[in-house]
């Protein structure tokens, strides 16, 4: 990236943090070696696993063995979806999701439903809420898994993952049942929201580094002790035999790392991604006519690092690519789907229009964006929708 761009796609991936990064680099240069042989240099390295693994344990308010390295949220996101399905298919073959998941969820599920899996995809409101209601409603004696992700990656919507869980948790009491199973993708949550998954009682959860300063190698499968999944990969027996092959040790060291760099800074950084998300809109707000937001009010449960915002008249590319000569990185939705030429799923669900649609801007603030580079994008924006705007008419 070039010097002085200011970055604000930080839901698409996030740049590695200096500790992270200096974590990590003993692992690519001198400690090399497979963590699964006998001797001093690949016992030093399986124990650095072992730690990173206690250390996100800990983030988790978990134990050690329930945690799963893999190779990212889509990974992640795989073994616990198609893991649970296959292990549990005998029982049922009916699965619960709502429409505005990210790619890796739906069309993992999209494949089980090619496999005679009966997939339920429940609508949300206009802020991309889906209601526990309409979750329990949509459960039957044949449901087997509940996924539902914690905070949207396009709009910012917190979903209420501790209430669904509550409910399922009832359900499973009522029926004297182990079903169904819940699962979600945690990937724009960490860093931002509480990640015990004891008080969102989930019993699959799912998340990566590339979206807390990590490493884009790594991944984390939260699977509880008593939940069957079946291995979608085969090889060796590494991470307990779920994601086999020979373990990324740097990525595993950095993933830990990131983790412990969330909990020595997070509530101070997000007050003050906050203030500066807060300042952008209300500066939108004041230089351009014709805005709308997208998602829930920034009031409301809502990603503190996450603003949305459709600019009436004018088009979505042509404003990414103007703001990009000037320096500054944004995008219009899910990095996932940048070479598709449909509309976003998340802002259809919602019911917007298309002309909402195709004018959305998505900026995501970091840690490291300052109240100067947010000015400079309140100099630079009134003037790149002027100019959209004309070409349009």
């Amino acid at each position: 990236m070039k010097k002085g761009t200011i970055y604000l796609d930080h839901a698409a991936a996030t740049p590695l943090d200096a500790a992270v990064f200096a974590a990590m680099k003993p692992f690519l240069t001198e400690h090399f070696a497979n963590p699964s042989a006998l001797y001093d240099s690949s016992v030093f390295a399986k124990s650095a696993i072992e730690h990173a693994r206690k250390t996100v344990a800990t983030f988790v308010h978990t134990t050690p063995d329930t945690i799963v390295f893999t190779h990212g949220g889509t990974h992640s996101i795989n073994v616990a979806l198609l893991g649970a399905a296959l292990a549990h298919r005998e029982t049922g073959k009916h699965i619960v999701t709502s429409q505005v998941e990210h790619h890796a969820v739906l069309n993992t599920l999209r494949q089980l439903e090619k496999e005679g899996f009966d997939i339920t995809y429940l609508p949300v409101d206009e802020h991309g809420f889906v209601s526990v209601d309409a979750v329990k409603m949509a459960i039957r004696p044949d449901t087997i898994l509940v996924s539902i992700m914690y905070a949207n990656n396009e709009i910012g919507t917190i979903e209420p993952i501790a209430e669904i869980g509550k409910m399922i948790l009832r359900y499973r009491k009522e029926h004297k049942s182990i079903y169904p199973l819940f699962h979600t993708d945690a990937c724009q949550a960490a860093g931002y929201l509480d990640m015990s998954v004891e008080r969102l009682h989930v019993d699959l959860l799912s998340f990566n580094g590339s979206k807390i300063y990590g490493p884009k190698s790594a991944g984390v499968l939260f699977k509880r002790r008593e939940v069957d999944i079946e291995p979608i990969m085969f090889g060796g027996g590494q991470e307990f035999g779920y994601s086999p092959g020979t373990e990324d040790v740097a990525g595993i060291v950095g993933l830990g790392e990131a983790v412990l760099q969330i909990n020595d800074k997070q509530l101070t950084t997000n007050k003050q991604i906050l203030k500066l998300r807060n300042y952008l809109w209300a500066g939108i707000q004041d230089k351009i006519e014709n805005v709308a937001l997208n998602g829930p009010s920034l009031e409301n449960q809502r990603l503190v690092n996450n603003l949305n915002v459709s600019f009436l008249g004018a088009e979505s590319e042509a404003i990414i690519l103007y703001l990009d000569a000037a320096g500054i990185a944004v995008s219009s939705g899910s990095a996932c789907t940048t070479d598709s030429d449909e509309l976003s799923h998340v802002l259809t669900a919602c019911g917007y229009d298309e002309a909402r649609m195709k004018s959305s801007i998505r900026f995501t603030l970091g840690k490291d964006t300052t109240e100067k580079e947010i000015k400079k994008v309140l100099n630079v924006l009134p003037g790149v929708i002027v100019k959209v705007r004309k070409m349009n008419i």
